[in-house]
């Protein structure tokens, strides 16, 4: 892997990508991983993940189409 965050945002788009998690179950798990490693800013940063908002369920995330090429790609 080129980027050491690279296993840890393999990790999460995994994850996420098994089922859209809603954003708080998502929060919960991921934004404070690591201080050093924010795995969760990274995976926006970088488009592997989206928020959207599904009406009865509220926000949600999910893995967009970069998401699951660099899932194909590791």
């Amino acid at each position: 892997m080129s980027d050491p965050v690279d296993a840890l945002l393999i990790d999460l788009v995994s994850w996420i990508a098994r089922e859209d998690r809603d954003y708080p179950e998502v929060m919960d798990a991921w934004r404070t991983s690591c201080p050093r490693l924010p795995v969760w800013e990274e995976a926006n940063a970088r488009g592997l993940v989206t928020r959207r908002y599904e009406t009865g369920r509220g926000p949600i995330v999910c893995v967009t189409d970069a998401g699951r090429e660099f899932l194909s790609q590791k």
